[in-house]
């Protein structure tokens, strides 16, 4: 699942692709992909219409328009965003496309439908909405704000970072990474942390994600083009801990497989 690394390159790749490019036309392949607004009322407010700026917010993709608020995008499972030019083919799982007056185009792309696109008046209210703690690189989300939103929680760290409603934009393979590079086991209980294990697991989760972001990593993909010590890269079946060459193992938290270094991070 896209998490927010990812998201934030499409941000940029939205960002050098399409603003402030006139929406000539626009093409629904899936009407179910924008939930109950209707594709006729999406297609005409986009139509004519510009993208001027961008915000992410966690996982969630926000594009403000010349006129009539913004447009929403969420990447659920298997979203991304493919810009092309006239004369080339649609790529497949092309849900929703936006054809610009000067030829190109700028696909949203989404195999499994567990996205969404949609419109919105106001940035903050659909945030709002959407139960969205503050995103993860928010520079005002500081080691007080993460206090404040952690403390108290009876729950293990794990299901704690990937709670959107408590910090946006964290998924299961970077919270895996985050709690690695924390040396924190993932069913350690929030209440467990002490000053400085919660310090340096707030310095953590600013430092794996502007890493990811910076080489170009996703949560699926070019996994590679992170640090050599980083987990994620070496958490094939049978890979080995890059800090004491421990085998990698696994275990179920907050529903999901987490991989780990069971001598790195020793279970509490």
């Amino acid at each position: 699942m896209p998490e927010l690394p990812d998201v934030e390159l499409y941000k940029r790749y939205l960002d050098e692709h399409a603003l402030r490019q006139r929406i000539e036309h626009v093409a629904v392949g899936d009407a179910r992909i924008l939930g109950d607004l209707s594709a006729r009322d999406f297609a005409a407010t986009l139509r004519g219409n510009r993208f001027e700026a961008s915000r992410r917010h966690g996982k969630h993709l926000l594009v403000r328009l010349e006129r009539a608020g913004w447009l929403t995008l969420h990447f659920g499972m298997t979203g991304s965003l493919v810009h092309f030019r006239k004369g080339e083919d649609d790529p497949p799982y092309d849900r929703v496309r936006f054809d610009f007056a000067g030829g190109a185009h700028l696909a949203y792309v989404n195999r499994r439908m567990l996205g969404r696109v949609g419109l919105t008046e106001d940035a903050e209210a659909f945030i709002r909405a959407e139960a969205l703690g503050p995103d993860a690189l928010d520079p005002a989300f500081d080691l007080a704000a993460f206090t404040a939103a952690v403390s108290g929680r009876r729950r293990d760290v794990k299901s704690a970072l990937m709670d959107q409603g408590l910090i946006a934009g964290i998924g299961n393979i970077y919270a895996d990474e985050i709690l690695f590079q924390a040396r924190l086991h993932p069913k350690t209980p929030i209440t467990a942390l002490d000053d400085r294990q919660r310090a340096l697991l707030f310095e953590r989760i600013k430092a794996v994600l502007e890493t990811a972001i910076a080489r170009g990593a996703g949560a699926e993909q070019y996994l590679e083009h992170l640090p050599d010590d980083y987990l994620l890269p070496h958490r094939d079946k049978g890979g080995r801990c890059p800090r004491c060459d421990s085998a990698i193992a696994t275990l179920k938290a907050a529903g999901r497989t987490s991989y780990f270094c069971p001598r790195c991070q020793p279970a509490p």
